[in-house]
């Protein structure tokens, strides 16, 4: 199962607050995937620290930017 959170064009720390609520949450064995509208540099090292995997790709969404970050324990 995925559980998919949209975090684009929160203000600062809000997607990084929302995104590591989801993951402290996610159960073994399912994926977060969050979509984001800048690069979380922040994000990968707190999931790096508590044992997280993660896929980055970058998309254009109607002529912006976005990143989609699969997350998973390791």
């Amino acid at each position: 199962m995925t559980i998919h959170l949209d975090v684009r064009g929160l203000p600062p720390c809000e997607p990084f607050e929302l995104s590591m609520a989801a993951a402290d949450e996610l159960p073994a064995g399912e994926t977060l995937e969050v979509l984001i509208h800048r690069e979380p540099f922040p994000l990968y090292d707190w999931l790096r620290e508590h044992g997280f995997v993660w896929q980055v790709a970058r998309e254009d969404f109607s002529g912006y930017e976005q990143f989609r970050i699969t997350i998973s324990r390791a």
